[in-house]
């Protein structure tokens, strides 16, 4: 069964074709990138107006790429939540509009459980029950996992999510956007001792994360408490101060998430730990992982690079298992902000 996956949460539009839940057989991701690199973050309004331009161009070439036709797809699978709704709406409407046309069914996607899924895309099958991770630019959650369309949340962050400080760092430390690569790069020429920033919640017995205090620490200590906007544009920071920054910066990032992710993974009895989103990207992070989760004697499995950030061919590989269940959408299908 071939399934289009059509992906529009944020500021990527991508669509793919995967067969039978795994056999991927294209996947075009047209990034944002450059254009919102000049706001030093993400705006909506922008976002909105690309997609417009890019989802058919992007739907039709993650056809030629397949080698398929459109009258082949078997079902059309789309992000409808969470995400900004204005995105989300038009991922959605490009859907609802194909599977009328095509008379193929519908199904709408949580884009945080395909997330999970990515660990499905790989060439082994998770062990369950799991203990996921879905760590990106706008969710740092938790869930126990005991199969592909059986997720429960056990852990979110409760202010900002682990990419969203990524990004915001990055912006004090003039390294650009988005920041998740950016930091990762300057930290490898770091000391990440230099700095001892705080890691909130790491001694909590709760599954829940907060980063907005680490990233005002990060400020403070770049700029002092009073500093305003005037300054921090004006900053001219010495490379190796940056490196360490960054260096300890991501350090403190890292040692929340693992330890976090561990000790839930060790609550919920979990046989494997599955780490999905943006931020699975990170090298320290996926160092830390890999040595903790076989110091306890877990299988530790993470999304492939090239699904770590948002795409459409987790939405067509988790699409196949709601098809097959028995999920599908209607024409009222909705867009929604939350999860």
């Amino acid at each position: 069964m071939k399934i289009l996956g059509i992906e529009s949460s944020c500021d990527d539009t991508a669509a793919a074709v995967v067969e039978d839940g795994r056999k991927l057989l294209s996947s075009v991701v047209s990034s944002q990138e450059d254009i919102h690199a000049a706001f030093g973050g993400i705006v909506p309004e922008v976002a909105c107006r690309k997609h417009i331009e890019n989802i058919l161009p992007v739907i039709e070439k993650s056809l030629r790429d397949s080698g398929m036709r459109l009258d082949e797809i078997d079902a059309v699978a789309v992000t409808a939540r969470p995400g900004l709704i204005g995105a989300l709406l038009i991922g959605v409407t490009a859907a609802k509009t194909l599977s009328w046309a095509l008379d193929v069914p519908l199904i709408d996607v949580n884009h945080l459980h395909a997330h999970i899924y990515g660990a499905w895309m790989s060439d082994a099958y998770p062990q369950m029950p799991a203990l996921s991770l879905v760590v990106s630019g706008g969710h740092t959650s938790l869930y126990v996992t005991k199969g592909p369309l059986q997720h429960r949340q056990i852990g979110s962050t409760v202010d900002d999510a682990a990419g969203e400080a990524f990004d915001k760092v990055s912006n004090i430390l003039k390294l650009g956007f988005p920041g998740g690569p950016a930091i990762d790069r300057a930290a490898a020429g770091g000391n990440p001792k230099a700095v001892n920033f705080p890691r909130a919640l790491l001694n909590s017995e709760n599954n829940n994360f907060s980063f907005s205090g680490l990233k005002t620490a990060v400020l403070y200590h770049c700029l002092g408490q009073n500093a305003s906007r005037e300054a921090m544009e004006a900053a001219n920071f010495d490379p190796a101060f940056v490196a360490d920054v960054a260096a300890c910066f991501q350090e403190a990032v890292v040692d929340v998430l693992v330890n976090k992710t561990c000790k839930a993974a060790q609550r919920s009895n979990a046989a494997s730990v599955i780490v999905g989103g943006g931020v699975a990207a990170n090298s320290l992070l996926r160092a830390r992982l890999s040595e903790e989760t076989k110091n306890m004697g877990l299988s530790l499995f993470m999304a492939p690079m090239s699904l770590c950030r948002d795409n459409a061919a987790m939405i067509a590989g988790l699409g196949f298992h709601l098809l097959k269940s028995g999920r599908r959408a209607d024409m009222s299908l909705e867009a929604e902000p939350s999860a």
